[in-house]
Order: C-alpha cells, then sequence, then structure tokens
C-alpha cells in the first residue's frame, strides 16, 4: 500500500494524525505500507516516527547478521556485501521473541538495484505444499549456531556482552541451549516455531527462516569449503534441522524458497520514503545493488511465542 503525500515535503511525523485511520486499516489488510513524499529529517526524525506508534523501540539482541546502531533503536540494514542477495524473510523468525512492527527509512536508494521486495506471509502459508506446511507446523524448527572462530558474528556481538554468565542468564530466559565449547567459543539450539498466528487477524502466517540458515542457503563451492573445515553439520556456523532434531532435505526448501519467490514484490526505493510493515504478515528481502545505499530500520511491539 502507497500512502503518498498530499503536500510534497510535508514532515512524515507531522502527518502522522491524519494518517493514523488509514494505517490502521491498511497495516492489517496489505501487511506493508510505504509513506512517499513526506520529508524526514534523518535518523532522529525517523525514530522519533517509529516511536510515535506507542511501543518503545527494540534493541537487536540476539541478531543473526551483522548492524551498527545508528541512534537509540535504530540500526543499519544488514551489512552483507552489495553482490549478496538477502532471500525474503521475516524478522527474526529464528526466534520465540520477534518483532511485531519494522520500519525501513531509505536515506539514499542505490544506484542499482538494491530494492527491498516483500510478501504477503498469509499468501506463502496458504501456497506452501500441505505436506510442507504440516511438517513445519507440527515438529518446528531448530536453529543451531556457532558463533565466532573466524566463520561468523561473533557471541559477544550478538549478546552485546564479554559476560559468559550473562548469555547463560539470557539463553534461560529464552529457552535457548547453550554450550561453550572447548575452544571456548558458543553453540546455541532453539527450537521455535514453523508457521505462526496473528495475535490480531488470527490468521495463519509462513514464519521461519530455515530456508535461510539450512546449508543448501550457500554457495555450493562455500558449502564444500565449510564442510572441510567442521567436523560434522553440527559444527557449521549455522544450520537448521525439524525440531525433533532429523534433517530437513535440500529438495523440501527448494519448494519452500520457489513459493517464497512467487509471491515476491520488488518495488523501487525513492529517497526519503519509509516503508511500515506488520512483520508476522509480510516478509521482506533485500536485492543486491551497486553504490551507495543507505537504509536504516526500526522494530518495535514485541511478541513472544508461548
Amino acid at each position: 500500500m502507497l500512502l503518498q503525500a498530499d503536500d510534497a515535503g510535508k514532515p512524515l511525523g507531522a502527518a502522522l494524525p491524519m494518517l493514523r485511520d488509514a494505517i490502521d486499516r491498511h497495516l492489517i489488510a496489505c501487511g506493508g505500507i510505504v509513506f512517499r513524499g513526506f520529508s524526514v529529517d534523518g535518523p532522529d526524525a525517523f525514530r522519533t516516527f517509529a516511536a510515535s506508534f506507542g511501543h518503545p523501540l527494540l534493541s537487536y539482541e540476539f541478531g543473526s547478521t551483522p548492524r551498527s546502531q545508528v541512534t537509540a533503536g535504530v540500526y543499519t540494514s544488514t551489512e552483507y556485501p552489495p553482490h549478496q542477495h538477502i532471500p525474503l524473510h521475516n524478522e527474526q523468525a529464528y526466534t520465540r521473541d520477534w518483532p511485531m512492527k519494522i520500519w525501513f527509512y531509505c536515506m539514499q536508494p542505490a544506484l542499482e538495484g538494491g530494492e527491498t521486495p516483500i510478501a504477503d506471509s498469509r499468501a506463502i502459508y496458504r501456497d506452501m505444499p500441505q505436506t510442507i506446511r504440516d511438517r513445519f507446523a507440527e515438529k518446528g524448527v531448530m536453529y543451531v549456531r556457532n558463533y565466532g572462530s573466524g566463520l561468523d558474528v561473533g557471541w559477544q556481538q550478538v549478546f552485546g556482552t564479554d559476560s559468559k554468565a550473562e548469555v547463560e542468564t539470557y539463553c534461560a530466559m529464552h529457552e535457548i541451549e547453550c554450550e561453550w565449547k572447548d575452544d571456548g567459543e558458543l553453540r546455541t539450539r532453539q527450537v521455535c516455531q514453523g508457521t505462526a498466528r496473528h495475535p490480531v487477524t488470527g490468521e495463519w502466517v509462513w514464519f521461519n527462516q530455515a530456508h535461510l540458515f539450512h546449508i543448501s542457503n550457500l554457495e555450493p563451492e562455500v558449502r564444500e569449503s565449510l564442510l572441510d573445515i567442521v567436523d560434522d553439520e553440527m559444527d557449521l556456523p549455522r544450520n537448521v534441522f525439524y525440531g525433533d532434531g532429523s534433517p530437513i532435505d535440500d529438495e523440501t526448501l527448494t519448494v519452500v524458497r520457489n513459493v517464497l519467490d512467487t509471491h515476491k514484490i520488488v518495488f523501487p526505493w525513492q529517497a526519503g520514503d519509509v516503508a511500515m510493515l506488520d512483520n508476522m504478515l509480510a516478509a521482506h528481502a533485500r536485492e543486491p545493488f551497486k553504490g551507495p545505499r543507505r537504509v536504516i530500520v526500526a522494530m518495535a511491539e514485541p511478541n513472544r511465542k508461548s
């Protein structure tokens, strides 16, 4: 859904009272809204706008990708190299705690590419073959992560602390199994949802990141190199299994990726655009790009799966 400014350059924050009814109607119906033609005067104004929906902005806890804090509650989008494609996913669907709302602010669109595609998670759920959908719903998904060792983000960055005791406390509170390996690095396991039900609409959505964490997401040469380095697949920087520990085969995730791609909607960023997504109803991605690009992110309204 595109909400275009009637008065070009009007500050987005000042327009919010007039837009709120439309936002309330369309966000649930469409899953996402793009605000275009308004002025947003930098990261602080973006932060104020996102926070004005009534929930404190969230810190990026237990993150899976590198980001940098821009200002309180505002972060860079995932800092992967420009040539890499980031597949569709719902933010932090690899956890049992996730933000219900996420905002993107395009300060500088790329010269080429760099779009943030979106997709309807309800439609993805409906179109997923029933055998796959039922298996993920019944078994859940186990995410296994091995931090650091020069292969992935270090546990200190992920948990925001150098204290092993604090990591253990966080994991205990969030139902994450953790173990310290002989080299001092950390391994975690967490069983999470494969599908989820939206707390407001009651609709079921496809809600996991199995296709991102699975080894089949890697380029073949990277996959072979990593398997030469580690003792077994449980030692990979990240991998995923069904919740009972049984393997997810490559063919299943090929089908999953095909369904996701079928629903991908790509729109070009314009400088000053702000996109607001219901994080359960809409997945997002990132296209490869050339030239400078600056898109920053804020998240709010935590939801915990019981």
